[in-house]
């Protein structure tokens, strides 16, 4: 099948008979047969029509294919002969060419070879003439010409290096290199005439020849021009070395600003003496700057090696501070460009940082520090170019910043027993509602104190003494957490045990039973307040010293312990006002769990120990919540592990309530729906602002305090029959555990021997646990009421409704 085709003949699995039986199915449509055998026919005619002309059209295109080929490969044969003929006519203008141009390339060779000829014997007429007047000038001493030509011999020499097999060309070429020596030589010598290494300098006479010496001095071997710049200044600083000896008083360090005003002097004094003497790149000037450098850090090194005890911290820092002044004032006179021998090594440049913990580096000494979270947001200061000169001279006092090291350990020890006799002496802050817990300004002190060591020490030294300042700096972090923090939180006492049960529940609203005083509880907020602010700046602190030391030490700065530490204070600040409201409670629960519930009458208003409970967390909460509002994320820590304490103790002592009866399960149900909304409400109680508590916090009340509701339900049903008892118990608290199952028959006053029938029940009745999982503590939160249960527990729920 060629084209798609409705017509029935045209299908795969035609059936004649089929198709017969289509045309004619009846007797009655056979009277048409004629007509159909005549349509047939027709159509079968219509095809050999078709099929004939097609097979013509077929014969006539092979025809015609044929002679469009034939045509084709005659053309081919007449567009190559044509291609051949314009080769052969190709080949015979190329030799024509070649015929002609012969007598031109022996011309233009010719050419090319005599101006070749006419260049290599000017060049060496200029180098034999230059030769005999560079020898001539360089015994006249004519440094200025000698600049100029010997600049050009060597230039005109260097076209001669391919002849130098020529006997005549070698010899000129040992004459330049005779000249260059003498020349060497002989400005050497000029130099150790002028500026003798021995005696006083000579100021006059020979400067202008010197400095057409320098410039010759820039043609010859480089070995002429470092030793010129050695012997140089060598002889300016021979003075320096004698004034400042070892043994001279001026040499120690309280007089080392004597040492930079020499120099500064020298300098102005070489600036107009010699300034013009020695050519601008040399950077005569701030060679002798750099050399004056290495030699004084090398005195300095010998001298406080030989003097190392009388070294004082105060005198150390002050050397420090005028030798680093001296660094930058170097930094802004000079480049740095003579420092590319590898003397000084630059420091690396710390990646940029938005740590607030240091706002500015320059004018440290100054500042104040600002540890408000909001500058988390501000931009960083861009940090100012590095100083090719930093620590050229400062680097010698690096092996003695033990004594600074040491100076901040005693400080620091100082600072914290300040602290401690500070606040015995202060006692604890006062509360303010209004301004919330306070941070004690004591951590303020000391990170203030510690950032002017850091970058003071920084701008000592960014490599050992930064992780010894390290090292002291966890040491006093620690000390701070144990004395100031951990060591003035309040410390518990044992419960009293002197309350009675009457007493408990005729409690009245003024009356005390928290054991932290309002001066305690806002003490360990603001224990807890100060802990979080240490805590953050402790992983600032952290982050500004792994900025500040060397990159290969960064990895030895960890202040993770002292967070730790940190972190361990705020866990038990939070646990002392858990503990402090349970504790409070704990009276009530015992006075629940001692009540007759089984001679309970009638439904009323809630029981005397909710009030109390009740009391005593609007007594504790808002005092707490407004001294965290700072810290907002661990009140809400405070209210999800006192929920996670209290709702297990309350369901604990629920199971103590036996036995109860039926009007005493309603009146319990009542006061633990009572508890429930009063603990969803709790983070916001006594506020004026009502804020929707945490999902995860009342997650844990609203399944805690379901637990309670169902057990209290359970007890409630009736325990005929056992089957619907232990199916309605299984059905509301999911709990597989035949202790519980135990407890609740305890609380409906079943005897033994009931209990005994209704054991084995529960565990007939169990169902088989899921594989791999473990529903014994998943609970029914929604469980609707099955339908066996008593009419009694509808009218308690209509009841708690109108009561809502």
């Amino acid at each position: 099948q060629v084209f798609p085709s409705q017509d029935p003949l045209d299908r795969a699995d035609f059936n004649a008979v089929e198709y017969i039986n289509a045309l004619f199915p009846t007797e009655q449509s056979l009277a048409n047969i004629d007509e159909v055998v005549n349509k047939i026919r027709l159509k079968i005619r219509r095809l050999d029509d078709n099929i004939r002309t097609v097979v013509r059209g077929q014969t006539n295109v092979g025809q015609d294919g044929r002679q469009a080929l034939e045509e084709a490969q005659k053309a081919i044969q007449q567009l190559f002969g044509k291609i051949k003929d314009i080769k052969d006519k190709a080949e015979k203008s190329e030799q024509m060419v070649k015929e002609i141009t012969r007598d031109i390339k022996q011309l233009d060779h010719a050419k090319r070879h005599l101006t070749t000829s006419i260049t290599t014997l000017n060049h060496l007429h200029m180098l034999a003439g230059g030769v005999d007047s560079l020898e001539a000038m360089t015994r006249r001493r004519q440094y200025g010409e000698v600049a100029n030509l010997l600049q050009g011999v060597v230039n005109v020499l260097e076209h001669f290096n391919k002849y130098m097999g020529i006997p005549q060309i070698r010899q000129l070429s040992e004459r330049v290199k005779a000249a260059q020596n003498e020349l060497g030589q002989q400005i050497l010598a000029d130099f150790e005439e002028a500026f003798p290494s021995q005696g006083t300098k000579r100021t006059g006479g020979a400067s202008n020849v010197l400095r057409d010496a320098c410039l010759v001095a820039n043609v010859l071997d480089p070995r002429i021009k470092q030793e010129i710049i050695k012997k140089f200044i060598k002889q300016h600083l021979s003075e320096y070395l004698v004034l400042f000896q070892e043994n001279q008083d001026v040499a120690w360090l309280d007089k080392i600003d004597r040492r930079y005003a020499w120099i500064k002097r020298q300098l102005v004094d070489y600036e107009e003496k010699y300034g013009r003497m020695f050519p601008a790149e040399w950077c005569m000037t701030e060679r002798i700057a750099v050399e004056f450098c290495h030699v004084t850090r090398a005195e300095l090194s010998k001298i406080m090696r030989t003097r190392a005890k009388e070294i004082e911290v105060k005198l150390l820092l002050f050397a420090i501070q005028r030798t680093t002044n001296f660094e930058g004032l170097l930094a802004k006179r000079f480049s740095g460009c003579t420092l590319a021998d590898g003397t000084v090594k630059k420091p690396e440049v710390p990646p940029p940082s938005t740590n607030p913990f240091l706002e500015d580096e320059s004018g440290a000494e100054t500042d104040e520090i600002v540890m408000e979270k909001s500058d988390t947001d501000k931009p960083k200061k861009p940090k100012v170019p590095d100083n090719p000169f930093h620590g050229i001279v400062s680097k010698c006092f690096e092996p003695h910043l033990y004594v600074y090291i040491e100076s901040q350990d005693k400080n620091l020890g100082e600072l914290i027993d300040r602290f401690v006799a500070d606040f015995k002496a202060q006692g604890p802050p006062k509360p303010n509602v209004d301004e919330g817990g306070a941070v004690l300004p004591s951590c303020a002190d000391l990170f203030v104190y510690y950032k002017k060591c850091m970058v003071q020490c920084s701008q000592l030294s960014t490599g050992e003494p930064m992780i010894a300042l390290t090292t002291i700096f966890q040491k006093y972090l620690r000390e701070y957490a144990w004395k100031i923090l951990s060591g003035n939180l309040p410390k518990t006492t044992s419960s009293s045990g002197g309350l009675t049960i009457t007493s408990l529940l005729k409690e009245k609203e003024g009356s005390e039973v928290a054991k932290f005083t309002l001066e305690e509880l806002c003490l360990i907020c603001s224990i807890l307040s100060t802990a979080e602010y240490c805590l953050a700046t402790t992983q600032q602190l952290e982050e500004k010293l792994k900025e500040k030391v060397d990159a290969s030490l960064m990895e030895r700065i960890n202040l993770t312990g002292e967070m730790d530490t940190f972190s361990v204070v705020i866990s038990n600040s939070i646990q002392l006002l858990v503990q402090d409201l349970d504790a409070a409670c704990d009276p009530a629960l015992t006075a629940m769990s001692k009540m007759q519930w089984q001679n309970v009458e009638h439904v009323g208003d809630q029981s005397p120990y909710v009030t109390s409970v009740i009391l005593h967390i609007k007594q504790n909460v808002p005092i707490i919540r407004d001294n965290l509002a700072s810290t907002r994320k661990y009140f809400t820590q405070f209210c999800i592990k006192f929920a996670n304490s209290f709702i297990p103790k309350f369901i604990n002592h629920l199971f103590k309530c036996k036995p109860i009866s039926m009007v005493g399960a309603e009146q319990l149900l009542l006061d633990t729906h009572s508890l429930k909304m009063v603990l969803l409400d709790l983070p916001s109680i006594g506020s004026q602002v009502v804020r929707k508590a945490p999902a995860s916090y009342t997650k844990i009340v609203v399944k805690g305090m379901t637990r309670a509701e169902m057990i209290l339900k359970v007890v409630m049903a009736p325990h005929e029959p056992p089957v619907v008892f232990v199916d309605n118990y299984i059905k509301l608290l999911s709990d597989c555990s035949t202790d519980t199952f135990q407890k609740i028959l305890d609380m409906k006053g079943l005897k033994r021997s009931e209990q005994s029938s209704m054991l084995d029940l529960f565990r007939l009745r169990l169902p088989a646990p899921p594989p791999g999982g473990d529903s014994a503590g998943s609970l029914s939160l929604s469980a609707p009421t099955p339908e066996q249960e008593s009419s009694r527990i509808r009218k308690l729920e209509k009841l708690i409704k109108k009561r809502l």
